[in-house]
């Protein structure tokens, strides 16, 4: 059978599915319905430096091909996290990719150098872009910012790096240079878009923070050209997010240049779509008479 074993800098998965953060819980909620062990990774819910309530209600509502969030990073902060999530996470059969954020670089290195003293994890993701939290979005829309992160954690995380970029950017290669300058293995392209919903009967926004992230199908075009762009300007490995329910999606994102995936807001209407994807995946490649699956990245032909 063809090798689904692809190679991020240092990190390395047993196949290119992983499943997104935020969209997975903390993996224990998944059990049931999940089998890990066929999973490249799961990369459970973002933590803080400190607990956080989150936004207020109505946090998500549904909309064509797609959903906004505005959750705004509601945890129990990382303490938690390590003394009460990470026991669990540690004994599933796949790479366990931790994801922080923070509101200054201070907290992501304070925060970084703690989890990377933590035995069972494959590797860490940076949250530079989520746009429902104060001061999340200036990090990943500043190069200069973006590569100080990266750096810094690098120098007190000896975990693989990975930077999950916000396509709310004029120009999202330059940021992506940036992280692959400072050291990150990795970017994750891209986290959602910012939108809102109205109700025009009352005149007032359904979401109780007025603006939330845009996930699902509707963004699938808009994050496969800009994982396309980076992966023909930047030498660093891609992970592609942004709509990704079907084969063809996962397929169209490797030949665009991701290296590997993450399956997000599919897993609210379909918990087993990674685990299927991955199935689907290996039974293609196969057909294809490929002897891996890096054989499919970055195949996309030029007209």
């Amino acid at each position: 059978m063809p090798d689904l074993a692809v190679t991020l800098g240092r990190l390395r998965l047993q196949n290119p599915v992983l499943v997104a953060s935020g969209t997975f819980g903390y993996a224990r909620e998944m059990e049931g319905a999940v089998d890990f062990a066929k999973l490249g990774g799961v990369i459970p819910k973002t933590v803080t430096h400190q607990p956080r309530k989150g936004n207020p209600p109505p946090r998500t509502v549904e909309t064509p091909s797609g959903m906004l969030n505005a959750i705004g990073l509601d945890n129990d902060g990382i303490d938690h996290f390590i003394k009460h999530h990470l026991p669990y996470l540690r004994t599933l059969p796949t790479g366990i990719i931790a994801n922080i954020a923070a509101e200054t670089v201070e907290q992501f290195v304070e925060m970084a150098a703690k989890i990377g003293k933590e035995p069972g994890l494959a590797g860490l993701e940076l949250n530079l872009s989520c746009p429902n939290v104060s001061g999340g979005l200036d990090f990943a829309s500043d190069p200069m910012l973006t590569r100080q992160i990266v750096a810094d954690v690098r120098r007190v995380c000896p975990l693989p790096i990975v930077a999950k970029l916000t396509p709310n950017v004029t120009d999202i290669v330059p940021i992506a240079q940036a992280a692959a300058d400072a050291g990150a293995d990795a970017v994750s392209l891209v986290n959602t878009f910012v939108g809102m919903a109205i109700d025009w009967r009352t005149r007032k926004p359904i979401l109780g923070n007025v603006t939330g992230g845009l996930s699902g199908p509707a963004i699938r075009p808009l994050a496969l050209r800009l994982v396309w762009r980076v992966a023909g300007s930047v030498r660093i490995p891609i992970i592609g997010i942004g709509g990704i329910t079907t084969l063809d999606d996962v397929m169209d994102f490797l030949v665009a240049g991701a290296s590997a995936i993450q399956i997000g807001t599919a897993n609210f209407f379909d918990p087993s779509v990674s685990v299927r994807l991955a199935d689907q995946l290996q039974a293609t490649c196969a057909e294809l008479g490929v002897g891996s699956v890096s054989e499919i990245v970055g195949t996309l032909k030029a007209l």
